[in-house]
């Protein structure tokens, strides 16, 4: 399938400062997308995990305490890295 570029860019400029700020094409793409049985496979397989990463979210007894324990580790991990 072949298709055009999906974006460009345009150079913007803020506090005398330029840079270049990707504008995606709008949607739906054109040609539409062909959704072959191997291109339906690559999107079936994180859907199948998303799945398995919902259902385990139920026997959490808070999901804020869950996530804000790998927030915290991130940070740790962060900070070990630029010793800031």
């Amino acid at each position: 399938m072949k298709r055009e570029l999906q974006g460009h860019y345009i150079t913007i400029s803020t506090v005398g400062e330029e840079a270049r700020a990707f504008v995606p094409a709008p949607l739906p793409p054109k040609p539409p997308i062909e959704w072959t049985p191997e291109l339906c496979g690559k999107f079936d397989q994180p859907l199948l995990f998303l799945g398995r990463l919902d259902s385990i979210s139920t026997f959490l007894p808070d999901i804020c305490l869950f996530l804000y324990m790998y927030v915290r580790k991130e940070s740790v991990f962060s900070f070990m890295i630029e010793r800031t």
